[in-house]
C-alpha cells in the first residue's frame, strides 16, 4: 500500500480531531450491541431530526402519546393496537408502515413538516429494527469499558494506546505519520493553540530548557 505523509498544520487541531474520532471509534466498539446500524451515529440523528419534535421528550408538543426517544414506551401498543417498534420485525412495526406510506394523512413525517426521509434513511431504520431496535445511551452516560488497542504495522511509533487507534485510522486511509516536529515548532503550536498568539522569546527559551 502506498503511504502518504500527513502534513502537519500550523496547530495540532488536525491531530486533536483525529484523536477525537479514534476515541469515538473506541466507544462505538464498546457500546454497539447489535450487528445493525450504529444507533449513536446512524439512527439517533434520523430520529432527532425527523421524529423527536412530535414524538420526543416534550410533553406539550408530543403527538399521539407516542415517544420514540424511550425504547420501552416505543415498544408498547397504541390504543389502535399498532406498535411503533417491533424488534426484529420491521414490517410489523408501525414506524416502517408510516415512513413508506403514500397517504398524506398517514405518512411520517407529515408533509407539513417538510422533513422527507431519504430512501437511505428509511433503509437504515428498517435495518435497525430488524437487528433488534436497540437504543444506546449517549456516550457521556455510559460506563467506560476497556477496549484492546488495535494491531498496527508500526507499534513502536505509538507512545500510548490512543496512538494505536490514531495510527490505525491513518493506515486505513493510506497515510503514514509525519515526522516529529522540532521543539521550536512545538512551542509555537502550543502557544497559538492556548492563547492565539505566538510565543515570546522567553517562553520559547523556557520550553527548550524544560526536557520533561
Amino acid at each position: 500500500m502506498e503511504h502518504r505523509r500527513l502534513s502537519q498544520p500550523g496547530s495540532p487541531f488536525g491531530w486533536i480531531a483525529l484523536t477525537a474520532q479514534a476515541l469515538g471509534l473506541c466507544l462505538n466498539l464498546a457500546a454497539s450491541p447489535t450487528a445493525g446500524p450504529d444507533f449513536s451515529t446512524e439512527v439517533r440523528p434520523i430520529l432527532s431530526q425527523h421524529c423527536f419534535k412530535c414524538h420526543g421528550p416534550d410533553d406539550l408538543s408530543r403527538k399521539g402519546n407516542l415517544r420514540l426517544d424511550v425504547r420501552d414506551v416505543a415498544l408498547q401498543p397504541a390504543k389502535s393496537g399498532a406498535v411503533a417498534l417491533v424488534p426484529g420485525k420491521p414490517h410489523s412495526s408501525e414506524v416502517v408502515t408510516r415512513i413508506h406510506s403514500r397517504d398524506p394523512d398517514e405518512v411520517m413525517p407529515p408533509p407539513s413538516t417538510r422533513q422527507t426521509l431519504t430512501e437511505t434513511e428509511k433503509k437504515t431504520l428498517e435495518a435497525w429494527i430488524a437487528a433488534g431496535a436497540e437504543y444506546v445511551p449517549h456516550w457521556a452516560f455510559q460506563r467506560p469499558r476497556s477496549v484492546s488497542p488495535p494491531e498496527v504495522s508500526n507499534p513502536s511509533w505509538a507512545r500510548n494506546p490512543i496512538d494505536q487507534f490514531v495510527l490505525q485510522r491513518l493506515e486505513e486511509h493510506g497515510f503514514a505519520p509525519a515526522e516529529a516536529a522540532d521543539p521550536h515548532t512545538l512551542a509555537r503550536r502550543v502557544s497559538l493553540d492556548l492563547t492565539g498568539l505566538p510565543p515570546t522569546p522567553a517562553e520559547v527559551e523556557a520550553f527548550l530548557k524544560d526536557h520533561s
